[in-house]
């Protein structure tokens, strides 16, 4: 299935039907009078978030949608049928924005979630409705009130509880492939990664979502590689894993690269709760770990944790870490959306911790 986190659409909700002009005509009602009735309701576009989709995929193909109108009235002071609502399914994580793409106009947190977007528009009234003392025999009518419509801008952030950022080739699809599920396709080679992975982590009877977004380059908020476009999926993540490459880019060069672009993105990504993480320490020897974890440290890394996703060594203390910035909860249901605060007291590195032993 093709990933697409953005779709342009047009919504309409239905127009109410017309009300009806009709008289009575029936044998020994001397006086029959007015008797047409009120038309439908016009239908609703609902927006609904559901299970099972990560993708705006179908959107690409179908970006038209329009509720039905309501019946018509009809004499003997029928109201004419109301039509069903138009009923949008959409991934959890979903926002609905305005055709500037700036305003939210609603925002999918949860599952089963409901939002009636466009209301459709009221029957118009019959003739009977007019009816007076003075008026006996009105032929006044409503048209009914016509639907709303507008275009809208669908904008998928997928919602996970720690989010995987670094330079490309930094071994993130590696590490995701090796905590969880997901499958993430590997390569030696930069922007392995071209659209956002996810995968469930089982770590000591808990499980949480961890996300995996394209390598940042320096210049990403610019449009520099990939650009910066995938970070709104990380946004609602309680903490990021910042992955480094030990045997690429000089480690605190490359966190400060990163941490420049998640500070020029915004939304709050440069004050989420960091846990750096050096990975491919199976390249290098003990002192140079050592050194480097230092060096992370002495420019800002509250703690750093020497891995390998390619043999593991490491991982458990990593996960441990991580831990301690979720809440406790056993499911992955709506992942990030719990009020419980990080943390302060979130597992710190062991200095007399070796990986490499």
């Amino acid at each position: 299935m093709h990933f697409l986190d953005q779709a342009k659409i047009y919504v309409k909700s239905g127009g109410g039907g017309p009300g009806a002009v009709a008289f009575r005509r029936e044998k020994y009602v001397e006086y029959g009078g007015p008797d047409g009735g009120n038309g439908g309701k016009g239908g609703d576009i609902v927006f609904v978030a559901v299970p099972g989709l990560n993708t705006l995929i179908d959107f690409r193909y179908t970006q038209h949608f329009k509720a039905s109108r309501g019946g018509h009235g009809m004499g003997r002071d029928r109201t004419g049928k109301g039509a069903e609502d138009l009923v949008i399914e959409v991934p959890v994580g979903t926002q609905i924005l305005a055709d500037d793409q700036e305003t939210v106009l609603a925002d999918f947190t949860e599952q089963g979630q409901r939002v009636v977007l466009l209301e459709g528009g009221m029957g118009g009234r019959g003739n009977a409705s007019y009816k007076t003392s003075t008026n006996r025999a009105p032929r006044q009518h409503q048209p009914g009130v016509p639907g709303e419509e507008m275009w809208v801008w669908l904008r998928l952030k997928l919602l996970a509880d720690a989010g995987l950022v670094g330079l490309p080739n930094a071994g993130k699809s590696t590490f995701i492939n090796a905590v969880s599920n997901a499958g993430a396709k590997v390569g030696d080679y930069a922007f392995t990664t071209l659209v956002p992975k996810l995968g469930v982590v089982r770590h000591k009877n808990r499980e949480f979502v961890i996300a995996d977004i394209p390598g940042l380059i320096e210049g990403a908020a610019e449009g520099a590689g990939i650009g910066d476009r995938f970070l709104g999926h990380i946004e609602r993540c309680r903490v990021l894993i910042h992955l480094i490459d030990i045997a690429g880019v000089e480690p605190v060069e490359a966190m400060r690269i990163v941490e420049d672009e998640l500070a020029a993105y915004g939304e709050g990504l440069e004050n989420k709760a960091r846990i750096v993480a050096l990975n491919k320490v199976d390249l290098a020897d003990r002192e140079l770990v050592s050194a480097y974890a230092a060096e992370l440290r002495e420019a800002g890394a509250q703690a750093v944790y020497p891995i390998s996703a390619a043999t593991g060594a490491g991982i458990e203390q990593l996960m441990d870490a991580v831990l301690g910035y979720l809440p406790n909860r056993t499911s992955t249901e709506n992942p990030g959306q719990s009020t419980v605060e990080p943390d302060p007291d979130a597992p710190e590195e062991d200095p007399s911790w070796d990986p490499l032993r």
